[in-house]
């Protein structure tokens, strides 16, 4: 078989699920990562023998394709701020509204920093709840390599996809074990004199609002992170909070990711928990993502 059959055989396997972009975004991903070849590249060398071995990794592709399976876990890989990141099915894939999160986050850091009339961020404290894949802790220590960033997660295997990817981006973050709505967990948190800033993209997705969602999703993401009990969904913010209150340092910032849905109700929140300068800041597709306060 030659490229431009595997090629042929690939799209009409899948053809009939998904978008004709996607099948051709997945052709190329799968090409550069079994093949070595860039787009240009499999436009250029149509003819060109494909062996039994890589033959039959795109055919298990197929397979994992028709059952959902996102792309990026059957790579094995994504991009994220910029940056290479390993995944698999302990982690949640990084999405671009996090991108956006991140991004506040730096804008309110150079902001502190003028105020402190610093030149580097030596000082900055930065603790990244529910890491996940590490995407927010180690993006942010990739921006401020003078920071001191931590993260926590309860998963295990998480923590050892997060380990690999600090390794992988040359950064250096404090890993926790812990279980953020346990308050007896929390002394496992390293503390000297502060945290300066709490960044988190928590469990947030209703169960009523799986029917919502793509079946790559529901299917194969770790529902641990995904979702959140109908009538409690604002459970994991407000064990944040609390604990944000006790942690961060005075005037420290706390940011989230949040359900688009749930704005106001998280304004609430945190008023009644006692934060100040609450904003809400809409993602790219002009929905309630992202909210940043500060405690008194």
């Amino acid at each position: 078989m030659n490229l431009k059959e595997l090629k042929k055989y690939f799209v009409s396997s899948i053809y009939e699920l998904y978008p004709s972009e996607e099948v051709q975004s997945f052709f190329n991903l799968l090409s550069e990562k079994h093949l070595g070849l860039s787009r240009i590249e499999i436009a250029l060398n149509s003819d060109k023998s494909i062996s039994e071995a890589n033959t039959l990794k795109f055919e298990k592709a197929i397979q994992q394709l028709k059952d959902f399976e996102p792309i990026q876990y059957i790579i094995g890989e994504t991009e994220f701020f910029g940056l290479p990141f390993k995944v698999d099915e302990n982690v949640l894939i990084p999405r671009p509204e996090t991108e956006e999160l991140i991004s506040w986050v730096l804008e309110e850091i150079k902001e502190k920093r003028e105020e402190r009339r610093e030149e580097r961020e030596d000082e900055f404290e930065i603790l990244d709840i529910g890491t996940g894949s590490g995407c927010i802790a180690i993006s942010l220590a990739s921006e401020l390599p003078n920071a001191k960033v931590s993260a926590l997660d309860i998963s295990k295997g998480a923590l050892g996809i997060a380990k690999q990817n600090a390794k992988l981006n040359k950064v250096i973050i404090n890993f926790i074990e812990a279980d953020i709505l346990d308050s007896n967990a929390w002394k496992l948190v390293p503390i000297a004199n502060g945290i300066d800033i709490i960044v988190s993209n928590p469990p947030y997705v209703r169960e009523l609002e799986k029917e919502l969602m793509e079946p790559n999703v529901v299917k194969h993401e770790p529902a641990t992170a995904l979702f959140v009990k109908d009538d409690d969904a604002l459970l994991f913010y407000r064990k944040i909070a609390q604990f944000g209150k006790q942690y961060l340092k005075p005037t420290g910032l706390l940011f989230f990711e949040i359900n688009e849905y749930l704005g106001e109700s998280m304004l609430e929140l945190l008023k009644e928990e006692g934060y100040s300068e609450i904003e809400i800041k809409k993602d790219i597709f002009n929905k309630d993502r992202m909210i940043k306060c500060k405690r008194l």
